[in-house]
Protein backbone atom coordinates (compact mmCIF):
# COMPACT_ATOMS: atom_id res chain seq x y z
CA UNK A 1 0.00 0.00 0.00
CA UNK A 2 1.71 3.48 -0.83
CA UNK A 3 1.72 5.77 1.96
CA UNK A 4 1.52 9.42 2.39
CA UNK A 5 5.79 10.12 3.52
CA UNK A 6 5.46 13.85 4.14
CA UNK A 7 8.28 14.63 6.14
CA UNK A 8 6.20 15.75 8.90
CA UNK A 9 2.72 14.79 8.01
CA UNK A 10 -0.15 17.35 9.27
CA UNK A 11 -2.30 15.86 11.81
CA UNK A 12 -5.98 15.45 10.52
CA UNK A 13 -7.93 18.42 11.62
CA UNK A 14 -10.36 18.54 14.42
CA UNK A 15 -13.57 18.73 13.22
CA UNK A 16 -16.45 20.85 14.33
CA UNK A 17 -19.32 19.24 15.98
CA UNK A 18 -21.68 18.39 12.57
CA UNK A 19 -24.84 21.36 12.94
CA UNK A 20 -27.59 18.08 11.41
CA UNK A 21 -27.55 15.44 13.45
CA UNK A 22 -26.03 12.09 11.57
CA UNK A 23 -23.81 14.01 8.93
CA UNK A 24 -20.40 11.71 10.23
CA UNK A 25 -21.83 8.93 10.87
CA UNK A 26 -23.34 8.68 7.36
CA UNK A 27 -21.60 5.16 5.65
CA UNK A 28 -19.88 5.98 2.30
CA UNK A 29 -21.82 4.15 -0.26
CA UNK A 30 -20.30 0.81 -1.23
CA UNK A 31 -17.89 0.47 -4.27
CA UNK A 32 -18.79 -2.11 -6.87
CA UNK A 33 -16.24 -4.62 -7.95
CA UNK A 34 -17.33 -5.04 -11.11
CA UNK A 35 -18.93 -2.93 -14.01
CA UNK A 36 -18.34 -1.42 -17.32
CA UNK A 37 -16.28 1.37 -18.47
CA UNK A 38 -17.97 4.92 -17.91
CA UNK A 39 -18.77 6.45 -21.25
CA UNK A 40 -17.08 9.72 -20.70
CA UNK A 41 -16.34 12.01 -17.56
CA UNK A 42 -19.91 13.23 -17.36
CA UNK A 43 -21.36 10.10 -17.35
CA UNK A 44 -19.26 9.40 -14.72
CA UNK A 45 -20.25 12.50 -12.67
CA UNK A 46 -23.52 11.71 -13.34
CA UNK A 47 -23.68 8.46 -12.06
CA UNK A 48 -21.77 9.99 -8.68
CA UNK A 49 -24.68 12.17 -8.23
CA UNK A 50 -26.50 9.34 -7.92
CA UNK A 51 -24.76 8.05 -4.97
CA UNK A 52 -24.50 11.26 -3.53
CA UNK A 53 -27.87 12.09 -3.77
CA UNK A 54 -28.82 9.59 -1.43
CA UNK A 55 -26.66 10.92 1.25
CA UNK A 56 -28.60 14.20 1.45
CA UNK A 57 -25.67 16.45 2.06
CA UNK A 58 -26.48 19.65 4.20
CA UNK A 59 -24.81 22.74 2.40
CA UNK A 60 -22.63 20.89 -0.19
CA UNK A 61 -19.93 22.51 -1.81
CA UNK A 62 -18.33 20.79 -4.75
CA UNK A 63 -14.30 21.29 -5.33
CA UNK A 64 -12.81 19.83 -8.38
CA UNK A 65 -9.42 19.01 -9.32
CA UNK A 66 -8.98 20.37 -12.97
CA UNK A 67 -8.60 19.88 -15.53
CA UNK A 68 -10.14 16.07 -15.43
CA UNK A 69 -12.10 16.28 -12.16
CA UNK A 70 -13.47 19.39 -13.91
CA UNK A 71 -16.52 17.81 -16.15
CA UNK A 72 -16.99 15.49 -13.39
CA UNK A 73 -18.38 17.94 -10.83
CA UNK A 74 -19.61 20.15 -12.81
CA UNK A 75 -22.63 17.22 -13.45
CA UNK A 76 -22.28 16.73 -9.56
CA UNK A 77 -22.91 20.36 -8.89
CA UNK A 78 -25.45 20.89 -10.54
CA UNK A 79 -27.63 17.51 -9.32
CA UNK A 80 -26.93 18.86 -6.26
CA UNK A 81 -28.01 22.23 -6.84
CA UNK A 82 -24.52 23.15 -5.35
CA UNK A 83 -21.79 25.77 -6.49
CA UNK A 84 -18.69 24.74 -8.02
CA UNK A 85 -15.19 25.73 -7.36
CA UNK A 86 -11.71 24.60 -7.63
CA UNK A 87 -8.65 22.94 -5.82
CA UNK A 88 -5.31 23.32 -7.86
CA UNK A 89 -3.53 19.86 -7.84
CA UNK A 90 -0.09 19.22 -9.77
CA UNK A 91 1.45 16.12 -9.49
CA UNK A 92 5.50 15.75 -10.05
CA UNK A 93 5.72 12.65 -11.70
CA UNK A 94 8.57 9.98 -11.77
CA UNK A 95 11.78 10.29 -14.00
CA UNK A 96 10.42 9.03 -17.86
CA UNK A 97 7.27 8.36 -16.57
CA UNK A 98 5.42 11.86 -16.01
CA UNK A 99 2.00 10.61 -15.48
CA UNK A 100 3.19 8.54 -12.51
CA UNK A 101 3.22 10.75 -9.33
CA UNK A 102 6.18 10.82 -6.90
CA UNK A 103 4.62 14.00 -5.49
CA UNK A 104 2.34 16.39 -6.06
CA UNK A 105 1.57 19.97 -4.72
CA UNK A 106 -1.94 21.68 -4.58
CA UNK A 107 -3.73 25.10 -3.60
CA UNK A 108 -7.11 25.72 -2.90
CA UNK A 109 -8.66 28.16 -5.62
CA UNK A 110 -8.19 32.37 -4.36
CA UNK A 111 -7.77 30.69 -0.61
CA UNK A 112 -10.91 30.67 0.69
CA UNK A 113 -10.55 33.82 1.81
CA UNK A 114 -10.79 37.58 0.35
CA UNK A 115 -7.43 37.63 2.10
CA UNK A 116 -5.73 35.43 0.21
CA UNK A 117 -7.32 36.68 -3.06
CA UNK A 118 -5.85 39.98 -2.37
CA UNK A 119 -2.18 38.34 -1.52
CA UNK A 120 -1.75 36.99 -4.83
CA UNK A 121 -3.00 33.31 -3.93
CA UNK A 122 -2.02 30.83 -1.47
CA UNK A 123 1.13 29.03 -0.89
CA UNK A 124 1.35 25.45 -2.67
CA UNK A 125 1.13 22.28 -0.05
CA UNK A 126 3.65 19.32 -1.46
CA UNK A 127 3.55 16.08 -0.54
CA UNK A 128 5.74 13.26 -1.48
CA UNK A 129 5.75 9.65 -1.79
CA UNK A 130 9.30 8.11 -0.80
CA UNK A 131 8.28 4.43 -1.54
CA UNK A 132 8.20 5.12 -5.25
CA UNK A 133 10.52 7.85 -5.36
CA UNK A 134 13.20 5.19 -4.56
CA UNK A 135 11.26 3.02 -6.87
CA UNK A 136 12.02 5.26 -9.37
CA UNK A 137 14.87 6.72 -8.94
CA UNK A 138 13.58 9.65 -8.70
CA UNK A 139 16.00 11.96 -5.77
CA UNK A 140 14.88 15.46 -3.75
CA UNK A 141 16.32 17.41 -6.65
CA UNK A 142 13.99 15.72 -9.17
CA UNK A 143 11.14 16.86 -6.99
CA UNK A 144 12.16 19.98 -6.02
CA UNK A 145 12.91 21.06 -9.63
CA UNK A 146 9.18 19.66 -10.62
CA UNK A 147 7.94 21.64 -7.45
CA UNK A 148 9.28 25.11 -9.26
CA UNK A 149 7.92 24.38 -12.00
CA UNK A 150 4.44 22.72 -11.33
CA UNK A 151 4.04 26.18 -9.10
CA UNK A 152 4.58 27.88 -11.76
CA UNK A 153 1.28 26.15 -13.71
CA UNK A 154 -0.54 25.69 -10.90
CA UNK A 155 -0.12 29.68 -10.66
CA UNK A 156 -1.05 30.21 -14.47
CA UNK A 157 -4.29 28.59 -13.99
CA UNK A 158 -5.41 29.55 -11.07
CA UNK A 159 -5.23 33.01 -12.91
CA UNK A 160 -6.85 31.99 -16.24
CA UNK A 161 -9.31 29.71 -14.23
CA UNK A 162 -10.61 32.21 -11.84
CA UNK A 163 -10.03 35.50 -13.74
CA UNK A 164 -11.00 37.31 -10.49
CA UNK A 165 -13.49 35.26 -9.00
CA UNK A 166 -12.83 34.72 -5.32
CA UNK A 167 -13.31 31.50 -3.90
CA UNK A 168 -16.46 29.96 -2.23
CA UNK A 169 -16.57 30.36 1.43
CA UNK A 170 -15.93 27.09 3.28
CA UNK A 171 -17.97 27.99 6.21
CA UNK A 172 -20.47 25.55 7.38
CA UNK A 173 -20.01 23.99 3.80
CA UNK A 174 -19.92 20.14 3.47
CA UNK A 175 -17.16 20.09 0.90
CA UNK A 176 -17.26 17.19 -1.67
CA UNK A 177 -13.53 16.88 -2.85
CA UNK A 178 -13.93 15.56 -6.71
CA UNK A 179 -11.59 14.25 -9.44
CA UNK A 180 -12.35 11.91 -12.11
CA UNK A 181 -10.49 8.97 -10.37
CA UNK A 182 -7.32 7.46 -8.22
CA UNK A 183 -4.21 6.07 -9.31
CA UNK A 184 -1.75 6.69 -6.43
CA UNK A 185 -3.65 8.88 -4.49
CA UNK A 186 -0.56 11.14 -4.35
CA UNK A 187 -2.08 14.45 -5.70
CA UNK A 188 -5.50 13.71 -3.88
CA UNK A 189 -3.33 13.56 -0.09
CA UNK A 190 -1.57 17.14 -1.95
CA UNK A 191 -5.52 18.33 -2.44
CA UNK A 192 -6.55 17.36 1.55
CA UNK A 193 -3.56 19.15 2.77
CA UNK A 194 -4.25 22.30 1.21
CA UNK A 195 -7.76 21.47 2.29
CA UNK A 196 -6.50 21.70 5.99
CA UNK A 197 -4.54 24.80 5.54
CA UNK A 198 -7.16 26.65 4.15
CA UNK A 199 -9.47 25.59 6.45
CA UNK A 200 -6.76 26.43 9.49
CA UNK A 201 -6.04 29.52 8.17
CA UNK A 202 -6.19 32.75 10.03
CA UNK A 203 -9.26 34.11 8.25
CA UNK A 204 -11.49 31.02 9.48
CA UNK A 205 -10.60 31.15 12.86
CA UNK A 206 -12.60 32.67 15.76
CA UNK A 207 -16.07 33.08 16.41
CA UNK A 208 -18.45 32.63 13.77
CA UNK A 209 -15.89 31.16 11.18
CA UNK A 210 -16.08 27.05 12.08
CA UNK A 211 -14.57 26.10 8.20
CA UNK A 212 -16.22 23.16 6.78
CA UNK A 213 -18.73 21.04 8.86
CA UNK A 214 -17.44 17.89 6.97
CA UNK A 215 -15.18 16.57 4.03
CA UNK A 216 -16.55 14.15 1.48
CA UNK A 217 -14.00 12.22 -1.30
CA UNK A 218 -15.95 11.55 -4.14
CA UNK A 219 -14.68 9.82 -7.45
CA UNK A 220 -15.80 7.33 -9.83
CA UNK A 221 -12.91 4.83 -10.05
CA UNK A 222 -9.87 4.07 -7.74
CA UNK A 223 -7.53 1.15 -6.45
CA UNK A 224 -9.81 -0.34 -3.22
CA UNK A 225 -6.23 -0.15 -1.64
CA UNK A 226 -5.40 3.42 -1.85
CA UNK A 227 -8.83 4.42 -1.52
CA UNK A 228 -9.16 2.64 2.46
CA UNK A 229 -5.75 4.87 3.20
CA UNK A 230 -7.68 8.06 2.04
CA UNK A 231 -10.97 7.10 3.35
CA UNK A 232 -8.88 7.90 7.04
CA UNK A 233 -8.50 11.57 6.25
CA UNK A 234 -12.02 12.47 5.44
CA UNK A 235 -15.59 12.15 6.94
CA UNK A 236 -17.06 9.82 3.99
CA UNK A 237 -15.67 8.79 0.99
CA UNK A 238 -18.09 7.87 -2.21
CA UNK A 239 -16.47 5.64 -4.59
CA UNK A 240 -18.49 3.87 -7.37
CA UNK A 241 -15.69 1.33 -8.47
CA UNK A 242 -12.90 -0.39 -7.23
CA UNK A 243 -11.72 -2.72 -10.14
CA UNK A 244 -9.91 -5.62 -9.20
CA UNK A 245 -7.20 -5.36 -11.50
CA UNK A 246 -6.34 -1.43 -11.80
CA UNK A 247 -4.98 0.23 -14.41
CA UNK A 248 -4.49 3.70 -15.39
CA UNK A 249 -7.72 5.95 -14.69
CA UNK A 250 -8.52 6.50 -18.55
CA UNK A 251 -8.55 2.71 -18.89
CA UNK A 252 -11.72 2.59 -17.07
CA UNK A 253 -13.40 4.80 -19.27
CA UNK A 254 -14.57 4.65 -23.38
CA UNK A 255 -14.09 7.93 -23.74
CA UNK A 256 -11.34 9.78 -22.53
CA UNK A 257 -9.86 13.00 -23.53
CA UNK A 258 -7.64 15.87 -22.55
CA UNK A 259 -9.97 18.83 -20.68
CA UNK A 260 -8.68 22.17 -21.63
CA UNK A 261 -8.79 25.70 -20.02
CA UNK A 262 -11.67 26.62 -22.10
CA UNK A 263 -13.77 23.59 -20.42
CA UNK A 264 -12.95 24.27 -17.03
CA UNK A 265 -14.01 28.48 -17.51
CA UNK A 266 -16.99 27.11 -19.03
CA UNK A 267 -17.81 25.11 -16.49
CA UNK A 268 -16.87 27.77 -13.63
CA UNK A 269 -19.24 30.35 -15.64
CA UNK A 270 -21.82 27.73 -16.03
CA UNK A 271 -21.92 26.77 -12.08
CA UNK A 272 -23.86 28.31 -9.08
CA UNK A 273 -22.25 31.11 -7.65
CA UNK A 274 -20.36 31.80 -4.22
CA UNK A 275 -23.72 32.46 -2.57
CA UNK A 276 -25.66 29.29 -3.31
Amino acid sequence: MLQDAEHERSPRRPRPAPQEPGLLAVPAAQPVLKRERFADRRAAGRALAKALRVLDLPAPLVLALPRGGVPVAAEVARALGAPLDLLMVRKIGAPGQPELAVAAIAALGAGGSSAAHDMGGPVPQTVVDADLMAATGADQAHVDRGVARESAELERRRQRYLQGRASVPLDGRTVILVDDGIATGTTLRAALKALRAASASPELQGEGHPGPRAVVLAVPVAPAEVLAALEAEVDTAVCLWTPPLFMAVGAHYRDFPQVSDEEVVAALSGAAGPQA
